[in-house]
């Protein structure tokens, strides 16, 4: 079984971001409303803004601590990703002026292909299907060396994505009651938990067409999952990644589960109401609390992390 990730590790990756690239990732804002604002009988909704990172999501945290903490050769770094992952890595890579490798089934947007080339990757669209660029992407890395990185279920990545919640503490001066966090393959809410530990009611959010960490928790051990619906772009994990399956075992009490109408309109209120653009997989705290599949107490402090701005415009109008 994997280890999981610790308050310590998640400390370190702060120290040794510190040491990255000056002005390369963003301390994004944390925005603290009154419930009522959102229209919720609670005291306050924190919304921590990640879709304002560099390259659009959190994972500019994980994927930059994986480059920092690892020797990098000279063939640079690989990756096998078509979504945010594989733009926060091609971000970093252009940030420390390594080559950088990306696999992409045919699936993959051009947009989102044009943006990697855009970040100076080299971009290899193989297969139909994210396993067919993930096995091209491994017989690469085993041929040429280069490092490997990974969507979610590395060390490095899951504690550079728990310093999000750090700075949430550090911005606020404390923890909320309870921090809804998005669900994919796991590594931003198994950095989350490590980080707050049990100091805050850390809840884990997955659409029903996407239920990684929800089946895992009924099977008692990580298990392949059919993956479909809205959220598939950027929570389309078919399995729970090792190293957050055994972190939240430990700190997250709480998993549920939320449907595709639910999602898109929160996904909408929050353009509308509040003019943030963010992907389906960024509203899904804000879907449960209308929804009412998470109902907090009347003097609650509520956390929604907004993970990512992978967006198609279009679908907000």
């Amino acid at each position: 079984m994997a280890a999981a990730t610790t308050r310590a590790d998640v400390a370190a990756a702060h120290e040794r971001l510190r040491q990255g690239p000056a002005d390369f990732l963003r301390t994004t804002p944390l925005w603290r409303l009154p419930g009522a604002a959102l229209g919720l009988a609670c005291a306050e909704v924190w919304l921590k803004l990640e879709h304002l990172q560099v390259s659009g999501s959190f994972k500019a945290r994980g994927m930059l601590h994986r480059l920092l903490a690892q020797p990098i050769p000279a063939a640079g770094v690989v990756v096998a990703s078509g979504g945010n992952a594989g733009i926060a890595t091609a971000a970093a890579a252009q940030a420390l002026g390594v080559r950088c490798e990306v696999f992409v089934p045919t699936i993959s947007s051009p947009a989102k292909q044009a943006r990697l080339r855009a970040l100076g990757a080299e971009v290899q669209v193989v297969g139909s299907a994210y396993a067919d660029a993930l096995a091209a992407c491994l017989a690469r890395q085993q041929q040429t060396g280069a490092l490997l990185t990974h969507a979610y279920d590395q060390p490095e990545v899951v504690a550079g994505a728990g310093t999000l919640a750090r700075e949430i503490e550090e911005q606020a001066g404390g923890l909320p009651d309870s921090l809804l966090v998005s669900v994919g393959g796991g590594g931003l809410i198994g950095g989350i938990a490590a980080w707050c530990e049990d100091r805050c009611h850390v809840v884990a959010l997955e659409p029903a067409l996407a239920p990684t960490l929800f089946r895992a928790r009924e099977a008692g051990a990580p298990v392949d999952v059919d993956v479909g619906g809205v959220a598939a772009d950027s929570l389309g994990a078919k399995r729970i990644g090792a190293i957050s399956w055994a972190t939240t075992q430990q700190h997250v009490q709480t998993a549920l589960l939320l449907d595709d109408d639910a999602i898109r309109l929160a996904q909408q209120w929050l353009w509308r109401e509040l003019r943030l653009a963010v992907e389906p997989a960024a509203a899904l705290g804000l879907a449960a609390l209308q929804s009412g599949a998470y109902v907090p107490r009347a003097d609650e402090r509520v956390g929604l992390v907004l993970c990512g701005a992978n967006v198609d415009l279009a679908t907000l109008a």
